[in-house]
């Protein structure tokens, strides 16, 4: 499995609805999981961003398309990025 991190925001239409953000965040983890996706962690931080989820899928397919199928309701806007854990880091590293 790969690890991705994401970067959201609410957007106007989701703000407008800010008080069914935790119905909506228990649709997209039922949404994610029937993808193949997992959230592995979920925040809501303060500054550029409102949440930053770090997702776990088997490929960037995968990925893009359950966040895809989230992100098309409208509510948010992503920024996925693919992250490295450490010994992934260090093979990579290493065969330089």
């Amino acid at each position: 499995m790969q690890t991705y991190v994401c970067l959201l925001r609410w957007t106007h239409k989701g703000l407008e609805d800010i008080k069914d953000s935790p119905s909506r965040l228990n649709a997209a983890r039922k949404s994610f999981e029937s993808a193949g996706v997992t959230m592995k962690a979920f925040f809501m931080v303060m500054g550029q961003y409102d949440i930053v989820a770090v997702m776990e899928a088997k490929d960037d397919d995968s990925m893009a398309k359950a966040m895809l199928t989230v992100a098309k309701k409208g509510a948010i806007q992503s920024e996925t990025m693919r992250a490295f854990t450490e010994s992934e880091y260090r093979k990579i590293v290493s065969s330089l």
